[in-house]
């Protein structure tokens, strides 16, 4: 029997009711039992049920109770004999559910193409809305087999519908330029469609202008604006994942509008990336101008200040002077053993033209560096992006920015004299004694460079809280995209989905309430909290005692003893492959293609070495080298057409669930509904394209934040910016973890920050 489905289900969908006990009589013990399980087994799925194992025990014991038959009957009764044959044509005549036939199979496929498989690409999803379009309809779904043909058939024709779209959306000399993209070898020097489909190496000049001239390229071939208006983006994004891993020889090969449409999504998608990739530039050359500047001048301060002899003694003497007669004032006691009052003051004068020549002279070598370095791809980089805002407060930037384009390629020092330029809102005042100069003619005018250098500035901090997006961007683009196209007419409705008050000062005031009540309760019972102590700390205020660790339980020992004294120590690679094995996680990695043509058990060892190349760091090259006969360039192709980000979330949720189902909570106990997560650094060398800085590790990497439930079992991770909120990192995982885990709790390390963290899910 099946697994229960429960008294509400069980009482809704097995229930005999009406016309349904008419149809019973002249039937009597096993015929009868069978007779009603097909009759509701049908209402209820749509389909006949092909042997007594599909149907729940539940459901048969509350059918059994109502036909007044033993439940145990049913094993008797044959599902696919003569009786059942003739029970199902009755049950046909008085349900109205018929046979599927050739021509109900056309229209299925026909129906699918059109509403489902033209934004829908993944096979077992179409075959779902297959099967509840045939209950719709009142057909029988045919066999599983003929199941996926009619689904294939729909994806086909949908496929072919939406090629044949995009091919009549590009003009000949578009097509001309994208046929031209792929007419060279594969090692041609001069290839531009590897240029487009390379990733952005490290923050730097070079690395900025290869990608303005990568974005000049892609716009150089002229797709269509609204090229995909219409498709679904999911379509769009296989299209660009096939493109992106085939060489130009492949791309050749495939009929002209297959050909088209991969190349359209790969330039298409590529054009966003490159200029989210140009934003991150800019922001991150600003960011090191700024920081380098700001090392630069510390450096020769700090050399400056120890040329000056003499401060030291003075402040011995001063102190000798005050403990010797405290007291006395202090110009009796102090003045004298320093040389006077004058002494002091030409002191304190000393020390606060410091403090402001340190500002000027950061912001002079930042001028310089910008002037003498990075000026040349931050123009050329204005004249690729276009900047928005839609806050008015905002506009001085955007207006300050179209004047540094139109004297962009200037030779003279000012802006010319009639030339009204944007200061206020623009430009932050503590530049204003570097921003003007006064020319020959005795005239207060703005030099170029200076004013340029503020005005980036100024555009990375309005850039980084998206008060001024990109136009064409993903990562930066227009914030009011993110929000609900009818939020501002729903508004009340939102709220109170959300059981907030419309009222933000009603809001704050419950959430300063709720905070004071908490902290006063903290204050109460801290006296008698041993562990938890509140201290002046640098590291912070509060510190815990560690917990005392747990002894491992004896049954625990026990079983890794046998297991140890069993098998050994076991390999990796072998604990991979029962994994994979016992859950099908593998399967997961689809083709980014819609064929494969490599056989299954093939497929799956080549992916299992991919995954311990990656996973143990090992490389692909070293785990080639083994004697499995599979060589580097066939592990590398499966890599490229296998390993995807959606593809490895999903193998790791597959695994997690996998884990949760086969806890036995004797063993185990009841399953947990909170996770821990955090970040971990993993170092990198410089040329990986992903690695950053990060000032808490000491060295170049990349984070990976994790959620953890019970110590070791990962149920989401993320790639995450060093720069980036570990607040948003922990919401985005406990909302979108996609396990089965009903997650209810989460405790994150906060490092000391204060912040707030919210989420909404439906």
């Amino acid at each position: 029997m099946a697994s229960d489905v429960g008294l509400d289900d069980v009482v809704d969908h097995f229930t005999l009711v009406g016309d349904e006990l008419e149809l019973l009589h002249a039937k009597s013990g096993a015929t009868r039992l069978g007779f009603a399980a097909l009759l509701k087994f049908l209402l209820w799925c749509g389909r006949f049920p092909r042997a007594a194992h599909e149907l729940p025990g539940d459901a048969v014991a509350h059918l059994a109770r109502q036909v007044r038959v033993p439940a145990g009957e049913l094993a008797t009764f044959d599902f696919a004999g003569r009786s059942a044959q003739r029970f199902r044509g009755e049950i046909r005549g008085y349900t109205g559910f018929r046979e599927c036939s050739v021509a109900d199979a056309e229209a299925l496929a026909g129906w699918l193409a059109e509403h489902v498989a033209s934004g829908e690409r993944r096979p077992e999803r179409v075959r779902d809305e297959l099967i509840g379009r045939c209950r719709a309809e009142l057909i029988e779904p045919p066999t599983p087999e003929r199941v996926s043909e009619i689904a294939r058939s729909a994806l086909h024709q949908a496929e072919l519908a939406l090629l044949a779209l995009i091919t009549e959306r590009l003009d000949p000399v578009v097509v001309a330029r994208l046929e031209a993209l792929i007419a060279v070898s594969d090692d041609d020097e001069e290839n531009l469609l590897g240029l487009i489909k390379a990733a952005p190496g490290n923050v730097s000049l070079e690395t900025m202008l290869v990608e303005i001239s990568k974005l000049e390229a892609i716009r150089a071939i002229g797709l269509p604006a609204g090229l995909f208006t219409g498709i679904d983006a999911r379509i769009v994004a296989g299209w660009r994942a096939r493109a992106a891993v085939e060489s130009p020889v492949h791309l050749r090969e495939h009929p002209q509008p297959t050909k088209l449409a991969l190349l359209c999504a790969l330039l298409h998608l590529r054009e966003r990336e490159v200029t989210d990739a140009l934003a991150q530039l800019l922001i991150s050359t600003v960011h090191r101008i700024n920081a380098r500047s700001e090392d630069k001048v510390i450096t020769e301060l700090v050399k400056d200040f120890k040329r000056v002899t003499g401060k030291e003694t003075l402040l011995r003497k001063i102190a000798e002077a005050s403990l010797g007669t405290p007291d006395d004032t202090v110009r009796e006691v102090i003045f004298p053993v320093v040389g006077g009052e004058a002494t002091l003051k030409d002191l304190v004068a000393e020390y606060r033209q410091k403090g402001t020549e340190y500002q000027r002279q950061k912001r002079k070598v930042f001028k310089a560096s910008y002037s003498n370095h990075y000026r040349r791809g931050l123009i050329r980089l204005l004249g690729v992006l276009e900047f928005r805002s839609n806050n008015e407060a905002h506009q001085p930037i955007i207006d300050a920015l179209a004047l540094i384009v139109r004297y962009a390629h200037n030779s003279g020092q000012y802006y010319p004299a009639g030339e009204h330029v944007i200061i206020k809102g623009a430009v932050d005042p503590i530049w204003s004694d570097l921003l003007t100069s006064v020319d020959s003619r005795k005239q207060t005018r703005v030099i170029r460079h200076v004013y340029e250098a503020c005005v980036f500035q100024a555009l990375r901090e309005r850039l980084r809280c998206k008060e001024i997006w990109v136009v064409g961007a993903h990562e930066w683009r227009n914030p009011d995209e993110d929000l609900p196209t009818d939020f501002e007419t729903r508004r009340v409705e939102h709220y109170d989905k959300l059981r907030k008050p419309l009222d933000p000062a009603a809001f704050t005031a419950t959430l300063r309430d709720e905070m004071r009540g908490q902290l006063a309760a903290l204050n109460d019972a801290l006296p008698s909290l041993d562990w938890l102590r509140i201290t002046n700390r640098k590291s912070g205020a509060i510190k815990l005692t560690p917990l005392d660790a747990q002894l491992e339980p004896r049954n625990l020992r026990r079983l890794k003893k046998a297991i140890r004294e069993r098998w050994g120590q076991v390999p990796l690679i072998d604990m991979v492959t029962e994994a994979a094995l016992r859950t099908g996680m593998l399967g997961q990695l689809t083709a980014v293609g819609p064929r494969e043509a490599l056989a299954r058990a093939v497929l799956w060892e080549r992916l299992l070495l991919l995954a311990y190349a990656y996973g143990t760091n090992t490389g692909i090259s070293a785990v080639a080298a083994g004697d499995h006969g599979h060589s580097e360039a066939d592990l590398r192709y499966t890599a490229r057409r296998h390993f995807t980000i959606d593809g490895a979330r999903a193998v790791a949720i597959q695994l997690a669930n996998a884990t949760f189902a086969a806890r036995d909570p004797a063993i185990w106990g009841q399953s947990t509904t909170t996770v821990a997560s955090d970040s971990t650094h993993f170092r990198a060398y410089d040329q990986n394209l992903f690695t950053e800085w990060h000032s808490r590790y000491g060295g170049r990497g990349v984070l990976i934040y994790w959620h953890i439930e019970k110590k070791s079992m990962a149920v989401h991770s993320q790639l995450l910016s060093c720069a980036a909120s570990e607040v948003a990192a922990m919401v985005e995982g406990a909302v979108r973890h996609g396990t089965t885990m009903e997650l209810e709790g989460n405790y994150v390390d906060s490092h000391g920050q204060t912040e707030i963290g919210f989420a909404i899910t439906l």
